[in-house]
């Protein structure tokens, strides 16, 4: 059977995503939720994530129903008898597997879809590719261009990538009572130093001179974002470090953050969530990509600055093979002239 064949299903189909983990993964994602959308106005539309990223998708516009899984679902037969029996009630006609391992594809198998389509290798890995049934061998350079392409069988033509990030009336006041509380009322550089993987941490200390010198520059303000208890006690050390015109967050929701991000001039950050909520939201990065391929995962969309090291892993998918001072390998120079670029010339840098 030809993968790119076109799969019969009904004018308004029941379609499920699998993506399951990372807040960053699942933003990246969201472009294939809203195709289908726009293709299938009538559409069924589910996603199953695990509760870290399901965080980033509660009130999508486009979503039907989101199917958060519980902690260690894969490990316990109880969890998976579950599961099945909901997706199963579900009925649906086809599932769509972005993500493309083990368990991705288990569980897309487990929904009872007679077309469950992922990617082919070496994007699909372990037994996705077997335990999915159309396998799509894609091109192109980004991650997002990538799962577009998954949803050709399902006759979804090429069109606007879109995000549609949640954006509701209580997100943003909450996120003008974060700006009114740190006294970021005016323009401001958003800051996020945290990263769940320390490969791709970089050190605290520059950001400390990246920000000291934006400000002493320009006069604009940092807030710096945190997420976890290590985050938060980098973030403390970065505000102490510069003193005046540098703030710490308080601790926020993910709704509450976009609501921030949105009112940023740009963010510094490198290869994690927040960068990629701040792209699907407009604001302008500037990412700091060290082991992750900045062509294949970056900030999705114009008006981007990426600043990287010396190092290149082989396949984007190999950058766990990266040295332990990948992130070294980047001077606290070039990330401020990256910000002096965008605080010059904005988009258009």
């Amino acid at each position: 059977m030809n993968a790119w064949e076109r799969i019969p299903i009904p004018p308004r189909p029941r379609i499920l995503i699998v993506r399951l983990s990372a807040i960053g993964d699942a933003v990246l994602t969201l472009p294939v939720l809203c195709a289908l959308r726009r293709r299938f106005p009538d559409a069924f539309l589910a996603w199953a994530a695990e509760s870290h990223a399901a965080a980033v998708l509660r009130g999508h516009e486009c979503l039907d129903e989101l199917i958060e899984l519980p902690r260690g679902w894969l490990k316990s037969v109880h969890h998976l008898r579950e599961i099945r029996r909901r997706l199963k009630n579900l009925r649906f006609d086809a599932a769509v597997d972005p993500q493309s391992l083990t368990k991705s594809a288990l569980l897309a198998r487990l929904s009872g879809a007679k077309y469950r389509i992922g990617l082919g290798r070496p994007f699909g890995r372990e037994l996705a590719p077997l335990l999915n049934n159309r396998v799509m061998h894609t091109t192109g350079p980004h991650v997002v261009q990538h799962m577009l392409q998954l949803l050709g069988p399902l006759g979804v033509e090429p069109g606007p990538v879109e995000f549609r990030l949640p954006a509701g009336p209580d997100a943003a006041a909450a996120g003008e009572a974060v700006l009114q509380a740190t006294g970021m009322t005016g323009r401001f550089m958003a800051v996020n130093p945290g990263v769940g993987d320390l490969l791709r941490d970089w050190p605290a200390e520059r950001y400390v001179e990246v920000v000291r010198r934006v400000r002493h520059a320009f006069e604009v303000p940092s807030l710096i974002l945190w997420g976890t208890d290590r985050e938060q006690a980098t973030a403390n050390r970065i505000a102490e470090s510069v003193g005046e015109g540098c703030r710490v967050a308080p601790p926020t929701s993910l709704t509450t953050l976009t609501a921030v991000l949105r009112r940023a001039m740009f963010l510094v950050s490198h290869d994690t969530g927040p960068l990629h909520i701040a792209a699907a939201v407009g604001t302008p990065c500037v990412g700091i990509y060290g082991p992750t391929w900045p062509e294949f995962c970056g900030p999705f969309g114009p008006g981007h600055i990426v600043v990287r090291g010396r190092w290149r892993a082989p396949h984007p998918l190999k950058w766990r093979s990266a040295p332990a001072d990948v992130m070294l390998q980047i001077p606290a120079e070039d990330v401020f002239q990256a910000c002096v670029r965008m605080l010059k010339f904005g988009r258009d840098a």
